[in-house]
Formats: structure tokens, sequence, C-alpha cells
């Protein structure tokens, strides 16, 4: 970085249905962070629809960047260089924030830095105000960060590594290694499907965040079975060490789920709960209450208990068999306040710190991905002129 620069970077995020922008400066500081939420377009189906999600991409990002500049109260030529998703996502969505992005640093003559997705994620934690109050803190030894939203479930051992002060900045770079992962199913997308599956909204893991209270966790308990990983070989994508590898699977509480259902012939009361939320212009989670039976409403609680409880189990077995110093949550499902508060209980016990991003920066946003490229931006570590989309992208080793 030039003498006089003020880390200002202008993060891109369109990985999948949100259209986001944000200003944010040396990495910390928030000066904006604007999102085009694509929720109404995609409630009648249940789930994003790819081709819909690129078309209203295309058509908010060039506004979304515009408010998103006005709001940090600064003008394009202020921005020191120009951040974006690579991926993972979806291709065409990807494509048009990295085609924007691109446009924008070459005619501004800025470095443009390209970031994961996950990574941005887990950067989420370290943007105030956290538990882990700043990047000095959260660099000393070693993190376990767990990933847990809509597209993905991953476990990674991050840790920082410091090379120099630079230009007031520390110099250096996050290292990351994948010791758990889903083998099907991630978290969120159960919680989207299982919504679905009982006539709920979508995005469902708001929806069923907000019933469970209602209902009693324990009446209709799931359990998870011992899941044996297919074994990959040494240096093939994906490969985790078998021998210490954390692996979660929630493809078979969605199909008990569905069991459930047909079981106590439950299809009738569904259709009329759907039917009835579609009649509403906007149709909240609290609409929901009133429209669910007790049976319904404990089998909400009992399905968030079981997934909050695996990944608990899981996540805590990790930092102990890694000897992590502490752990991060984040992405659209550490939003959940049952797993908020059942992660922060287990960590409390164990005496380990814990972080969480605050809930407006839990699901896809762009100020993470400035965040992200702040420690890009001090390495001159920026992207290729042939950068394009890479919608399975993997974190680290």
């Amino acid at each position: 970085m030039a003498q006089g620069d003020r880390g200002l970077i202008l993060g891109i995020e369109t990985s999948c249905d949100e259209t986001a922008a944000a200003v944010v400066r040396r990495g910390r500081e928030i000066l904006s962070n604007v999102i085009a939420s694509q929720i109404a377009v995609h409630f009648p189906y249940g789930g994003v629809v790819p081709e819909l999600a690129s078309r209203e991409h295309l058509r908010n990002i060039l506004p979304v960047v515009r408010a998103a500049l006005a709001e940090a109260g600064v003008g394009y030529e202020d921005i020191d260089a120009v951040a974006v998703t690579e991926g993972p996502g979806l291709a065409g969505a990807l494509l048009v924030g990295i085609s924007f992005a691109k446009s924008l640093a070459l005619s501004l003559g800025k470095p443009l830095i390209a970031v994961n997705h996950l990574e941005g994620h887990i950067h989420a934690v370290l943007l105030p105000p956290q538990g882990i109050g700043t990047l000095e803190e959260a660099s000393r030894g070693t993190t376990l960060a767990l990933v847990v939203s809509g597209g993905h479930t991953h476990l990674y051992l991050a840790e920082f590594r410091k090379d120099a002060e630079k230009d007031g900045a520390q110099s250096g770079a996050w290292t990351y290694r994948n010791v758990g992962r889903t083998v099907d199913d991630a978290a969120g997308e159960a919680f989207d499907k299982v919504a679905k599956l009982l006539g709920l909204g979508y995005p469902g893991g708001p929806w069923i965040d907000a019933l469970a209270p209602h209902g009693n966790p324990e009446a209709a308990p799931f359990t998870f079975a011992q899941i044996k990983a297919k074994v990959h070989r040494k240096g093939e994508p994906g490969a985790l060490d078998p021998r210490e590898a954390i692996y979660f699977s929630f493809s078979g509480i969605k199909t008990a789920m569905l069991r459930y259902i047909q079981m106590h012939e439950m299809r009738a009361q569904i259709e009329a709960r759907r039917r009835a939320l579609v009649e509403l212009t906007e149709p909240k989670p609290a609409d929901a209450v009133a429209l669910c039976d007790k049976r319904t409403l404990d089998l909400i609680a009992s399905f968030q208990r079981s997934v909050v409880d695996d990944l608990r189990r899981k996540t805590f077995r990790a930092a102990e068999r890694f000897g992590a110093e502490r752990v991060m949550v984040s992405g659209g499902v550490a939003a959940n306040r049952e797993l908020r508060a059942r992660f922060t209980a287990e960590a409390r016990e164990r005496h380990l710190p814990i972080a969480f991003p605050s809930m407006a920066l839990s699901t896809d946003n762009a100020a993470m991905i400035a965040a992200a490229a702040w420690p890009k931006l001090v390495a001159g570590e920026f992207a290729a002129e042939g950068l394009t989309a890479e919608p399975s992208l993997r974190l680290g080793r």
C-alpha cells in the first residue's frame, strides 16, 4: 500500500441470492453494508432459482454499489481496492459480481482482490462488536472455525501467520486446514427443505428458529448414525485425513421428517398452511404459529434441537481433538438462537472462548468480503486478469 492510502476496500458479494456491497476501512471499520434481498423473488418456489438470482443481481448491482459508496460518504476515486467473491456459489450469480468488479477496478486503476466466500464468513466474526475483539487476539494460536450455512457445513483450523509491520498494518496471511465437512446436505439446506416440507416460508432457517420455542424439543428426538465417509486418495480434491476428520450428514434427518409426516397423515394440514401463507402479502413466522398444531410445533422443536446438538457435539469434539484455543461460528445458521445459546453454554463449561458474527453479518454480506480482503491488500495479493467464477472453490488444504 502506498503511503497515505486509507485502506478503504469496496467489497462485492453475489454468490447466491443476495446482492451486496460494502465499504470497510482497514479490515475492521464498516463504513457501509448494503444488501438487496431476493427473498420475495424466490419465496413462491421455496428455494433459490439460479436463473432468477442472476437476473436480479444484474438489476441490483449498480444501485447497491452506489448506495454503499454514498452511505460510506466516499466516491469511487477514494477506494484503495475492489474485492469480490470468487466462489463457491452459483456460477451465474458469481459471474455478475466478478464481471462488475473487474470492470470497475480496471476503469479506476485499482487493485482487484478475489475472496473465497467461506473465508469471508470466518472474517465476519472478526468485525466488531464481537467476543474476539481484535485481529491480534484472534491470531494467537489455533482457532476452530465452524462455517454453517445453506450451502456449507465445514470445520477449519485457522491460523494467522505474521510477517512484519507494513505501512502501519500487520502483514501476514491466514491459513486454513479443512478438518470437517458434510457428506451430503448442509445444515442450512436441511432447515430450508424441512421448512418447505412443513408448508413454511423461505428461507426456512428463520421460520424454524421462530417456531421451535413453541414446541417440545424432546417430543420426537432424532438420532444421527455413525458416518463412514468415502476414503479419498491422498491429494484428491475433498480429501480429509480419515483418522482425524469430523463428518456431518443431514440428509437422513430430512428423510426421517418426511416419514414422520407420512406416518401421522399431516399432508392435509400442511397444504392448508401453505395456502394460507401464500395468500398473505408479506408472510412472517409469527403468522404461522396459529396455523401449526401442537404436534407440528413439537416436530419443529425436535428437529432443531437434534441438528443443533449434532453440530455442537462434533464441533467441540474437533476443538478438543485439535487443541483449538477458541471457537468461531459463522454462516447463516449461526444466527439461530438455540445454536448460539447451546454453543455458548458448552464453551463456558469447557472454559473455551467462543464468538459469533453479529446477526446482521451472519448471512451473506459484502462487509465480510472486504474484511477478508484486507490482509491480501497489505500483502499485495491481487487477482489475475483471467479471474472467473469458481462455483466449487475450496478453502485451505
